[in-house]
Formats: C-alpha cells, structure tokens, sequence
C-alpha cells in the first residue's frame, strides 16, 4: 500500500511539473516549503488563491518547521474534512517529508485543476505524459472526483456563509480608512484660520485668487454688454439685407419671365430651321431621284450577272464538299497511319534495347562461367597442396624414433620447420583469393548496378530518339501552321487601316457638325437680335429701371454663352470618348486574336519539344524564335492596352491621327 502511494507522490511530481512553478518541484523536499504548490493553485484559480494570498508564503523558510507548517496549512481548502478521504498530516510533510502525506496533499490540488474553469486545458496536458504517470494520474481524479461529489452539497451553505463574511470584513476595512481620511481632513480644517500654519497661507492665496477672479468677471461681463449692442446693430443690418433680398427676388423673377420668352422664341427658331432643312433635302431628294432610276437598271443588270455566278458557284460548291469530304477521310486515315507507324517505331526501339539487354546479360553470364571455372581450378590446386602437406607431416610424424639428440634427428627438424612456414602461406593465398572473391562479388554487384543504370539511361535514350522523330514530324506540321498564322496576322494587319479610315471619316462629319452648330448659333443670334428689336418697337416705354437689371441681363447672356460652350466640348468629349473606344477596341480584338494564336500554338506544342537535341543542335528555328519574340511583344501590348481601356485617359484626335 505504502509503495503504492510513493508512485502516487512521484506521478503527481512530474504531474506538477507541467506548471513550471518559479519554486523547484523536482523532489519531495522541494514541495515541503509549500511555495511550489501555492503557485500552481496560484495558476489554477487566480480569483480564489489571489496574489495577496500568494505573498504569504516565502520559498526561504530553511529548516524551520514551524514556518513550514503554516505555509502548508495557508492554502490548505479551508481546513474542510472530506468524507471518506483522510486529510494530509502536514506536520509530518514538513518534518519527515512524508511521501504518503505528500501524494494525499498533491492529490488535492489535482482535485482542484480538474474541478477549476480551466479543466480541460488540464486534462489535455495530463494526456501528454507517459502512459504510466498517466494512468496514475487518472486513478488519483477518480479517487478525488468521488470524494468532492460527496461534501459539494453539505458544504456549499458554508462556502457561501463564508464568502458573505469576507465581502464584509473588507467593506468594514474600507469603511475605517476613509473614516480615518475624514478625521485627517477636519483636523487640517481647523488650522486655516491660522496665518502660520500651511493651510493658512494657502487659504489666504485662495482668497487672493477669487478675488482676481472675481475682477475678470465683471470684465467679462462689460465685454458681453458691448458684444450685445453690436448683435443689435448686426439685425439691424440683416434686416436691411432681407429687403434688398426681396426686391432682387423680385428682378430675378421678372428676368425668368423674359428668358421664358427667349425660350419660346428659341424653339420657334429652331422649328423654323428644321423646316428649312426638311424643304432643302426634299429637293435634293428630287433631283437625285432620276440618278437612282438609272442606277437601279444598271443593279438589276448586275443582278442578273451575279445570279448567274451565283448558280455556277453553287455547282462548284456542291463538288468542292464532296471533295471535301474524301479528302477529310483521307486526312483521318493519314492520321491514323501516323499513330500507328509512331506505334510500330516505338514498339521496333523498345525490342532492339530488349535484345541488347539479353545480349549483355548474355556476356556477363559467360564471364561468371569463365571465373567461377578459374576459381574451381584453384581451388582444386590449393586442396591437392593441402593433402601433400598432411601426408608430409604424417610421414613426419611416423619416422619419430629417431633419437632426439642424434644429428638425424636435428636434420629432421630443421626440415619441418619451412613445412609449418609453407602452410601458413599456402593458407594465406587461400584467405587472399578468398579476399578477391569477395572484392569481384562486391564489384560484380556494383556492376551490375551500373548495368541497370546503363539500361534505364540507354532506355530514356531510345524514348527521347523516338520522341525526336515524332518532335521533328510535329514541327514539320507547325512549321506549316506558323506559315499559316503568319497570313492570317498579314489579312488581320489590313483592319487597323479599316478603322483609321472610319476615323477620317467620323472626324470630318465631326467638322461638318461643327460648322453646322456655329451656322445655328449664328441663326439663332440674328433671331435673338429680331426678338429684341420687335420688343422695343411695340413697347418704346419699356427701358432698363436700374444697373442691376442690366447687370443681371449682362450676366444671364454671359452664363448662356458658357451653357453654349460647355454643350459644344460636352459633343466633343463624348466624340473623342467614341473614338477612343473605337481604337482600344479594334486593338483589343488584334492582340486578342494573336494571343490564341499564340495559345494554340503552345498548346499543340508542348514545351519539352521546344527543346535542344541529345547532340546540342537547337531543335527550333530560327524563324519559331522570332514569332516568339513578336508574340510576347503582342502580349505585352495587350497587357498595357487592357490597363488604358481601364483608367479611360483623355486623348486628343491629333494622338489617334499620328
């Protein structure tokens, strides 16, 4: 049981770890001060274990006992018995550092964490750690849990007694310091009559103080009276102003009553010369009307020629789809053939790298036969030296009745002697060639690795040749389709010519536009200046009352001529606009076109075909290069033109004419 509730005390260590507490928790000596655990309750609950009651306890208690309990005891929950769970001794935690004790205070504050707010981010940290510190760990919450579920509900009524009881003890604190400030500030009251005294003296400068702002007061009062008659002055003259408001009310009324008639004479101008302009076409229309006879015979002719035409185009239109027809089947096959042929050729490549490949392992086999033959013929050399080097030394062993000191006998071991050297360097060349065997096995592997990287490479050799031959094929084809674009860009070169001449033409009606709004405005003052002269004739009396209503009638002549104007550059604004949008436009559709142009040939050709031979000839041309470098200008164009087409500058007609 005791060995148990030392693992108890050791997991819940490394579980209280995991706070890293400024105190050390390392060993059960470290927590006997109580300062380690206090800081983990600190982070555990802050609002109930506060840092008010965390200065209480000090890490540097040294060996006194006495300290230790206290510091033990001041975070211990309210000294509360738990049914069922005995409380730690703490005496014997700080004077013999019992484990048993220890695991039991430990298990508290486990109880704690996983109890608090933050319990879920404790228990997740509690899965972190090693398998066996947490299962211990585990079994100390369940133990816990049971025996907090059991007091949660008899003890709650005095949890909450006891907080009431905390709330009112620091209201009755708070109650005595500012009864305490009151007292201090009756007494500094009394001494303000004494001039000595500090309070004195700054009471007198007070009283100085008020007195000067007293004197501001009445300055300032003098100030406002003065600000009131000028007020009255200043409605005085506003009230002057509102009469002359009204009267000019008045002359502005009547000068809208004349530009009504001004307007009425302007349309009547206007109908006037649209009747004129209607009478003027209609006799154009006369005169050209026996031209346009003539002109419609010479169309029926020329429709009768292209009805014919039209006929004998639809009978070569008619054979020209039937051939067209054969020759789109022919292409088919034509295509097919070539897949298939692409098929044969690389079907053709990968036998003949097959055969090769037998070929070498062929070779490599006969050279294993021809060493592995060798080194059967040495090993049959060695063998056979061994067995005349054991006869010899049994031959040796039987002719042993010799005496030792006889001369014979000396003669006899001084013959032995080279047979023992021999042996040792007949077994020597054994473990030599033993050694080349196994350096030729290690270099026939290394070979044959090579061999198989010799293979892969001779492999990707003949799929890159094979895909040489179809590159070359395909450029063949695009060589043809590039000769193609190039016609179509020369045929699409021929519409911005298209389009300047539009231009041309939209600038000269422009002019014509122009020159009729001046004629109009010429009109329409020679109208203007009739209108006025009639006024005058019927009515002599009537003359200009004052200079503000000539001013007036100076002014609204003036703002028309700027209406005038304004609409002419307004026309201007919105023909240039078209214009603009005319060029952007066409230039749009050019760089466009030319960019799927450009798409489709990268499409069709990938761009591991635009690379460079095995033998370092450039497989592009050198006219692909340059439509290269023409497209990717063209792309640029495009890029630079979509970013104009988004801010809309204002361009003069002289810019789009150059």
């Amino acid at each position: 049981m005791d060995l148990n509730k030392t693992v108890l005390c050791e997991s819940l260590i490394v579980w209280l770890q995991t706070f890293n507490t400024a105190a050390p928790c390392k060993t059960v000596d470290d927590l006997t001060t109580g300062a380690a655990m206090a800081q983990a309750l600190h982070q555990i609950d802050p609002s109930w274990f506060s840092e008010s009651w965390l200065a209480r306890i000090k890490e540097d208690v040294g060996d006194n006992m006495r300290l230790k309990v206290n510091y033990i005891f001041v975070y211990n929950v309210l000294n509360q018995q738990i049914s069922g769970f005995p409380l730690p001794d703490l005496v014997r935690v700080a004077e013999h550092a019992d484990p048993v004790e220890l695991g039991r205070l430990l298990q508290l504050i486990l109880g704690c964490a996983v109890k608090c707010d933050r319990k879920q981010e404790y228990i997740q940290i509690i899965m972190t750690l090693e398998e066996s510190v947490q299962h211990v760990v585990m079994t100390a919450i369940q133990e816990v849990s049971l025996r907090f579920k059991s007091i949660l509900k008899n003890d709650l009524h005095g949890l909450l007694l006891y907080e009431q009881v905390a709330v009112l003890q620091e209201e009755r604190n708070s109650l005595l310091a500012e009864n305490d400030v009151l007292t201090d500030r009756a007494n500094q009251l009394d001494t303000f009559d004494d001039p000595s005294t500090p309070s004195g003296k700054k009471h007198s400068q007070l009283q100085l103080q008020l007195e000067q702002l007293q004197e501001e007061n009445f300055r300032l009062e003098a100030a406002k009276d003065d600000y009131r008659i000028h007020c009255e002055e200043l409605e005085k003259q506003l009230v002057e102003v509102q009469h002359r408001n009204d009267e000019l009310t008045s002359l502005a009324e009547e000068s809208r009553s004349l530009k009504d008639e001004l307007d009425i004479l302007r349309s009547c101008s206007d109908r006037a010369v649209k009747l004129e302009a209607s009478v003027e076409t209609y006799r154009k229309k006369l005169e050209d009307l026996s031209d346009l006879r003539r002109q419609v015979k010479v169309l029926e002719e020329k429709n009768m020629t292209y009805m014919h035409n039209t006929v004998s185009l639809e009978e070569e239109l008619r054979k020209a789809n039937a051939a067209r027809a054969q020759l789109e089947t022919y292409k088919r096959q034509v295509q097919e053939l070539h897949r298939k042929l692409s098929e044969e050729s690389r079907r053709a490549d990968n036998l003949a790298f097959d055969m090769k490949k037998f070929e070498e392992k062929y070779e490599a086999l006969l050279k294993e036969k021809e060493r592995i033959i060798i080194e059967r013929d040495s090993l049959k050399e060695t063998n056979e030296e061994l067995r005349c080097t054991q006869a010899q030394q049994d031959q040796l062993l039987q002719a042993g009745m010799y005496k030792t000191g006889s001369p014979s006998h000396d003669n006899l071991a001084a013959e032995m002697l080279p047979i023992e050297y021999r042996e040792k360097f007949i077994r020597l060349q054994h473990e030599n060639k033993m050694l080349r065997v196994q350096q030729e096995d290690s270099e026939n592997e290394r070979i044959a690795e090579l061999h198989v990287h010799l293979e892969e490479e001779r492999r990707a050799r003949s799929e890159l040749d094979t895909e040489n031959r179809l590159n070359r094929e395909r450029i063949s084809e695009l060589q043809q389709q590039v000769e193609d674009l190039q016609k179509a860009l020369q045929t699409q070169g021929a519409k911005p010519e298209d389009v300047t001449l539009k231009l041309d033409e939209l600038m000269a009606a422009l002019k014509k536009k122009d020159d009729d709004m001046r004629a109009m405005e010429e009109r329409y003052k020679m109208y203007l200046e009739k209108a006025r002269n009639v006024i005058r004739a019927l009515d002599p009396k009537l003359n200009p009352a004052s200079a503000e209503i000539q001013s007036l009638k100076v002014q609204l002549s003036e703002r028309e001529k700027r209406i005038a104007a304004l609409e002419r550059e307004c026309e201007q604004a919105k023909l240039r606009e078209y214009e603009e949008k005319l060029i952007v436009t066409a230039w749009y559709n050019k760089v466009r076109r030319c960019n799927e142009c450009w798409k489709t040939l990268i499409w069709k050709c990938p761009s591991h075909h635009w690379g460079v031979a095995l033998n370092g000839t450039s497989l592009v041309p050198s006219y692909l290069t340059y439509l290269y470098h023409i497209l990717y200008i063209i792309n640029i164009l495009y890029m630079f033109l979509s970013c104009i087409d988004s801010i809309q500058p204002v361009l003069t007609p002289g810019c789009f004419k150059r």
